[in-house]
């Protein structure tokens, strides 16, 4: 049986999201032209525009009309100083999140009720209110993957996540030290564009979509916490 395109699509992000991680594909780098993605990993055009589109919505590209597709800067998290013990206990748990919650949003995607979309959207609107505020957006962003969790109508989900706790969170694992003069509330900016990402996905009830898009999150929050 014939993969279904939000799978292919799925696929060809994790494949071109890893190029640029890796530094394949460079900052300010152009990518291949539309027909050359197609021959290169044998999907159509639908596909790619598909990929494309949600690796725009992460901020990993930009499209340029009539020009192309660019590989767009990535801002370090200027000040934070990482030590070796806080990078490996956030990049473990982020591991860990990686593995849980892909599938959790895959699965809320195909399974979450009009009333859990709704307290999705109000936790987005908090976290957002909280930004604008320069509160801290902890308790919103936490809340937020845990409504996901709880709307894969599986309580496994929700029983990790609530012994995880803030430590879900990599903000909250830094100390003052570490933490520097840098701008969090930058980093909090970001995140928020990838959570609509993830809750769009959700609401529009595409499982492949809310997998990716969850993926492309928790592997962003990874490099975004690395050592110095």
């Amino acid at each position: 049986m014939s993969k279904r395109p939000n799978s292919l699509a799925h696929g060809l992000v994790e494949a071109l999201s890893q190029q640029i991680r890796l530094g394949t594909l460079a900052p300010g780098a152009k990518l291949p032209s539309e027909g050359a993605i197609v021959a290169e990993h044998g999907v159509s055009r639908t596909v790619v525009r598909e990929a494309l589109s949600r690796l725009q919505a992460s901020g990993l590209v930009e499209t340029r009309h009539g020009v192309g597709t660019f590989v767009l800067q990535r801002e370090p998290a200027h000040g934070l100083r990482l030590n070796v013990d806080t990078a490996l206990s956030v990049r473990g748990i982020l591991e860990l999140r990686l593995g849980l919650e892909t599938q959790a949003a895959a699965l809320a995607a195909k399974r979450r009720s009009e009333s859990q979309l709704q307290r999705m959207r109000k936790a987005l609107d908090d976290y957002q209110r909280s930004l604008a505020n320069n509160d801290s957006c902890v308790e919103e962003d936490k809340r937020f993957h845990l409504l996901i969790a709880e709307a894969t109508g599986n309580t496994y989900f929700t029983d990790i996540m609530q012994h995880l706790g803030d430590a879900m969170i990599p903000r909250t694992r830094l100390n003052a030290l570490e933490k520097g003069d840098a701008d969090l509330s930058q980093l909090g900016q970001v995140a928020n564009l990838e959570h609509e990402a993830i809750y769009q996905a959700i609401r529009k009830q595409d499982a492949d979509a809310a997998r990716a898009a969850m993926w492309l999150h928790l592997s962003n929050s990874r490099d975004r916490f690395n050592a110095d």
